[in-house]
């Protein structure tokens, strides 16, 4: 699988409150959540992600609650793939269950910035900074954990795997 978007950078503790408020979370609604993701920290988000965009962040995003509703609200704004120097242990793990690309790749949280374009073949966890030409190499997930995300998350997985 290939993505490739515009980067929205953020730095480090980057927790599940400002992914997704919690004055939000009486919604179950993908849309709605999507609506408000990332406004406390960056309230022009919303307005400017588009389809394939990815997020790069310093370290420990995802801290706080294990609230599925922070990578669904992810997902749902449409950004394709999240970049980081180290996630959250439940983020990583509640990312994978709902189909959201992640990354730990520290070499390309220091080189990528705000706005850049970048590329990433999660196959081979190639990532490539189109702005400035350099690539980097983060550990692909094993194929099993590839193809969950690719099908969608777990639950879809064990869908299809059933049918």
């Amino acid at each position: 699988m290939k993505v490739k978007g515009r980067v929205f950078k953020y730095g480090s503790d980057v927790d599940t409150d400002v992914i997704i408020p919690a004055r939000y979370l009486n919604t179950t609604s993908e849309k709605e959540l999507a609506s408000h993701c990332m406004e406390d920290i960056d309230p022009t988000f919303i307005r400017n992600v588009k389809a394939g965009d990815i997020i790069v962040a310093e370290d420990n995003f995802g801290c706080g609650s294990s609230r599925e509703h922070a990578p669904i609200a992810i997902k749902a704004s449409g950004v394709a793939l999240v970049i980081a120097n180290s996630f959250a242990r439940i983020f990583y793990r509640n990312a994978i269950n709902i189909g959201l690309p992640i990354l730990e790749c520290p070499e390309a949280v220091a080189a990528i910035k705000n706005g850049d374009t970048v590329s990433c073949d999660l196959g081979s966890g190639t990532v490539t900074d189109e702005t400035t030409g350099k690539s980097f190499t983060a550990e692909p997930f094993p194929p099993f954990i590839q193809e969950i995300i690719s099908d969608g998350g777990l639950i879809k997985h064990i869908s299809k795997v059933k049918a």
